[in-house]
């Protein structure tokens, strides 16, 4: 099954849809590589300052981290992004919690362009 960005429901369980970043990059590999280095040195500074945030710091750093992992098909990363953006909206106590799973996503979304950028 696809949805509206034309991914399929495997490709939105994987850390980086190829599909969604080819159409985005019009199959040109050099833009690839260059959107992918922005996108992984960003996801880096986000990542740090995520580390003891604040839930408003959190909430920017969520935010940022959604819409630029969604311009490149890094689902699971995005979902995270909104969970955090969600409880730290709500200021609820649990915060610590979804930011650590938000950055799992990151390292995981990040090991994959490492292997994208390698490969």
């Amino acid at each position: 099954m696809t949805d509206r960005t034309g991914s399929t429901d495997r490709a939105k369980d994987t850390a980086l849809d190829l599909d969604h970043l080819g159409r985005m990059t019009h199959g040109d590999r050099g833009l690839e590589r260059e959107v992918l280095e922005l996108f992984d040195r960003q996801a880096a500074m986000m990542a740090d300052r995520l580390r003891g945030a604040t839930a408003q710091v959190a909430l920017s750093c969520a935010h940022t981290l959604q819409g630029s992992a969604r311009g490149i098909g890094a689902w699971r990363l995005a979902r995270a992004a909104e969970q955090v953006e969600r409880v730290a909206a709500a200021e609820a106590p649990d915060i610590a919690a979804v930011v650590a799973q938000l950055l799992v996503a990151v390292d995981e979304a990040r090991s994959a362009i490492a292997r994208r950028l390698v490969g």
